[in-house]
């Protein structure tokens, strides 16, 4: 299908270098090396820049090929899951773009060298499509499994900003302990942000990343509220569970935190993901609204009114404003799929 007409919003990019993403190994990274890909951002442009090997490019760039063949990047996924689609950004690649591109995966749980996996472990999930210079272009995957690596061929040579695959995490619950608490709803445990009123400044999908916020633009921001009402985003955990203690920092957020957040719990494994409606689910208080604190990581345990199973959550927050992180730890129902 021609790019542009997907919207993968709310998935998560499980190739991302901030989870772990890395790419192993490319055939040829002549001009650009291959860890471009997976970086922050679409990739900048700097007139008159150049290195020994020709014009400086923020991506992954291979020389210009005089044979047969084509080129090709070996990525191993930062969190395991399905891939529901891509984005092969072209972006300030105007006359050296490729043609076209395909991407394969693989589930290779024994992490082999990238130089040992066979072909036959690959499936394609991309067919050949065609690219379009400068431009995002987006594809749905043809085909569904848990992956925790991918190839992206490009035809026959030429750069490529920016690769992102999104999809779901589908985390190995076996690697934890008994009794040890959960973040329930953090994004490497399959968390996933499925609706919120606003992100005017930043995504939603940062509030549950892992580790401490970078800075301000590294959590979820509204934009100011000039009505009546208050701002929220809600969460399908990773699994269903309970909840034991509620974490909540507004690190960076020192003149735009929000005044106050309750926390709220449902019960619905079948809610559909999109569209996702929160005012068709019944609602229960977890946390009634609390005062909250400038640039600070609050916990709270004694006052949580009723600790679940839940599947999803929603965050209230009066009246509007920037959270950096919210961890919710728990137990996993024993009877969560």
């Amino acid at each position: 299908m021609p790019p542009g007409e997907h919207d993968f919003t709310g998935l998560v990019d499980l190739a991302a270098e901030r989870l772990g993403g890395r790419a192993l190994l490319a055939s040829d990274e002549f001009f650009a090396p291959k860890e471009n890909l997976l970086k922050p951002g679409r990739g900048e442009f700097k007139p008159g820049l150049f290195t020994d090997h020709g014009k400086w490019m923020d991506g992954w760039e291979s020389r210009r090929k005089r044979g047969p063949g084509n080129d090709w990047c070996v990525i191993r996924l930062g969190l395991p899951g399905v891939i529901a689609g891509v984005n092969i950004d072209t972006h300030h690649f105007l006359g050296n773009h490729p043609s076209h591109a395909s991407v394969d995966a693989a589930d290779l749980p024994d992490d082999p060298l990238p130089e040992n996996i066979p072909d036959a472990a690959w499936t394609q999930i991309i067919t050949k499509v065609p690219l379009e210079p400068g431009a995002a272009n987006l594809f749905p995957a043809t085909t569904e499994g848990r992956w925790t690596h991918a190839r992206l061929n490009i035809f026959p040579d030429g750069g490529v900003a920016r690769l992102r695959l999104f999809g779901r995490v589908t985390p190995d619950w076996g690697r934890f302990s008994p009794g040890e608490a959960i973040d329930l709803a953090a994004i490497e445990n399959g968390g996933l942000p499925v609706a919120c009123s606003d992100m005017f400044f930043s995504a939603m999908q940062n509030l549950i990343l892992p580790g401490p916020p970078l800075n301000m633009g590294d959590g979820w921001e509204t934009r100011r509220r000039r009505g009546p009402g208050h701002d929220w985003l809600v969460l399908r955990l990773g699994r269903a569970g309970t909840i034991r203690r509620i974490v909540v920092d507004t690190t960076h957020f020192k003149g735009n935190y929000p005044d106050r957040f309750s926390l709220e719990g449902c019960h619905a494994p079948n809610a559909a993901e999109s569209p996702f409606d929160p005012a068709a689910l019944s609602w229960s208080a977890i946390l009634p609204a609390t005062k909250l604190l400038a640039d600070k990581l609050q916990e709270f345990t004694g006052e949580i009114a009723a600790v679940g199973p839940w599947t999803h959550v929603r965050l209230n927050i009066y009246p509007d404003g920037g959270v950096a992180r919210l961890r919710l730890f728990g137990d996993p129902a024993e009877s969560a799929p």
